[in-house]
């Protein structure tokens, strides 16, 4: 199992990772797109909130981990039911691992019980460069002023064993409940882990 991870993998928390396009503290970079619903999805049309970026490949270990574990979704809804958006973004390009097209991707929201505000589709890899996304998932959380409030991992658990995330410390987690409370985000940058994004070459 752990090698036919490796063969499709790339373990970023094991690689020099270089800094994202939008460091913690700076303005979040804008993007107006369409979701996979149709939906204009927009940083500046949720100013005033706080807003969870999730990048996404349905068939990486390491999502399957937080998805079939049902961790993911859970965070989602913890989220939004405190007003938080949560826009889930998949950069894999036409062709290559984990990549959607709308109906299969409003399917697989379906088929996991996601609780995400809306999924985007970026396989042209736009968004994803212009956060500096490298991992799958990779997480960014923007605070309510439209500024990076915290970037990386998920949690400290950089495996793909579900059985890590019940003794996981939940970075994204930490990022809403001091943001939600007007407090400074303590661990504003960590090291992602996961696949590598399945950008277009």
């Amino acid at each position: 199992m752990f090698k036919t991870i490796l063969s499709c993998l790339a373990l970023v928390a094991a690689s020099v990772m270089p800094a994202a396009a939008a460091e913690p503290g700076q303005p979040a970079p804008a993007f107006d797109v369409k979701d996979v619903d149709g939906n204009s999805q927009s940083i500046a049309h949720y100013k005033g909130k706080i807003v969870v970026l999730e990048w996404n490949n349905p068939d990486c270990p390491f999502v399957r981990k937080h998805y079939g574990a049902g961790n993911m979704q859970a965070l989602q809804q913890y989220a939004t039911g405190k007003g938080v958006v949560w826009l889930t973004i998949n950069s894999g390009a036409a062709g290559k691992e984990g990549a959607l097209d709308e109906a299969k991707a409003r399917q697989k929201v379906k088929d996991v019980g996601g609780h995400e505000t809306a999924y985007i589709l970026d396989p042209q890899g736009v968004l994803g460069r212009m956060y500096g996304a490298k991992a799958t998932p990779h997480m960014f959380v923007i605070d309510a002023q439209g500024n990076l409030a915290y970037e990386g991992a998920i949690d400290d658990k950089a495996t793909a064993d579900p059985e890590d995330i019940k003794t996981a410390h939940n970075y994204v987690r930490d990022a809403i409940d001091a943001l939600l409370a007007g407090k400074q985000v303590t661990v504003a940058q960590t090291r992602a882990y996961g696949c590598s994004v399945k950008y277009n070459d």
